[in-house]
């Protein structure tokens, strides 16, 4: 496949806005261009209505080699602030301009092109390569769950996920977790002259806030890669009006937590909390979660990893840094797999993830086209 072709589907998917839902039409684009060959097996998984996850597998024996990425963006946000449209990709300075070029299209497109190319040679590999697709990372990985219990990467020796590095020098092997909670505080109304006339909803909720803050001080350790537990209040609503007892109130919570630190101790924590405070008759605490993510532990040394170093030193001179990333991933998922494997994180993009006028270097998404050939055929000849 020429550059410019290479170049094209990449183009092609950044026209299909899929800005948190819509991702059904980035499996057809996909579906599409391996559907010609006899060799292929394609498999879609509907989450939502026009939210498929799609696999395509290239099946030839053992060991199984995963490669994903996920299909939804962020949104575009103030189309007046980009230099040109986001959804119509364009090239300046070397440099690929459109929502998802960094986050994550590049990576999908380069693992995409990659696996087309092996396909269209002829010359399987001797072994099983997935390609899969998801729905939903930027909202929660619900996409990478679904697959994940549907068994899609049950029995992979190893996986591989696109996103992007910094620089395409960094390979991302360990994560920390995420805990989204909100806490609702149901009180009852009254005139502020008359309080005891009511229950202030935003009294009961500070109660658990400030239990809550001392509560997180036991999780004092701190990993060597990923660093500290972090936990922060980023959301607080209540009340009617200034004159008013406030009978509603709510905070969200977000907690990063840290592979020493399973996900149920904290859950342990705060519904203790909510159960305790509660024992009064005057408080009424509810508590839900939003797609909490364990920490994914990971080896710096890893087969998986070296292999990786390996392959880049020998294509670019350069041996990739293993690193940590302080938010959550697919991979919090994708550990729940059956299986013994690895993950990495390592894919083309920039700084700009998320950001008006998001860009990929062109230079590097070629780099990972050329990276993921010849990854494949150094793992399905070791």
């Amino acid at each position: 496949m020429k550059p410019t072709q290479q170049l094209q589907i990449l183009k092609d998917i950044i026209g299909i806005p899929s800005e948190n839902q819509n991702e059904a039409a980035v499996a057809d684009y996909i579906e599409q261009l391996f559907t010609p060959f006899s060799n292929v097996q394609i498999d879609r998984l509907t989450y939502a209505p026009g939210r498929d996850n799609i696999m395509v597998t290239v099946s030839n024996g053992q060991p199984t080699l995963v490669l994903t990425g996920h299909m939804d963006t962020v949104k575009a946000g103030d189309l007046k602030k980009w230099t040109s449209d986001p959804f119509q990709a364009e090239v300046r300075n070397g440099k690929l301009y459109g929502r998802g070029a960094s986050d994550m299209k590049s990576g999908l497109a380069a693992i995409i092109v990659t696996l087309l190319e092996i396909v269209q040679s002829g010359q399987p590999v001797t072994g099983t390569i997935k390609l899969i697709g998801t729905v939903g990372e930027e909202t929660g990985e619900y996409g990478a769950a679904q697959v994940t219990k549907a068994g899609w990467l049950d029995g992979a020796d190893a996986v591989i996920i696109a996103e992007p590095n910094s620089g395409f020098h960094e390979i991302t092997y360990t994560a920390k977790g995420v805990i989204d909670y909100r806490v609702t505080s149901k009180g009852k109304s009254a005139h502020s002259a008359r309080p005891h006339l009511g229950i202030n909803a935003i009294d009961k909720l500070l109660l658990f806030y400030q239990r809550m803050q001392t509560a997180m001080q036991q999780f004092d350790q701190v990993d060597p890669v990923l660093g500290e537990v972090v936990h922060n209040v980023t959301l607080i609503k209540g009340g009617e009006q200034v004159n008013t007892i406030p009978e509603d109130a709510s905070l969200m919570g977000n907690i990063r937590t840290i592979p020493i630190y399973p996900n149920q101790m904290f859950y342990d924590v705060i519904e203790g909390l909510i159960e305790d405070l509660n024992q009064d008759p005057t408080t009424d605490l509810k508590l839900e979660y939003s797609f909490p993510e364990e920490a994914v532990p990971g080896r710096s040394d890893s087969p998986l990893m070296k292999l990786a170093q390996t392959v880049y030193e020998d294509l670019f001179g350069f041996i990739p840094e293993p690193v940590g990333a302080v938010s959550a991933n697919e991979a919090a998922e994708f550990v729940h797999a059956q299986g013994d494997f690895d993950i990495i994180d390592f894919g083309p993009g920039s700084e700009t993830s998320h950001a008006i006028d998001e860009y990929v270097p062109v230079s590097d998404y070629q780099k990972a086209i050329a990276f993921y050939h010849a990854f494949i055929r150094a793992f399905f000849t070791k």
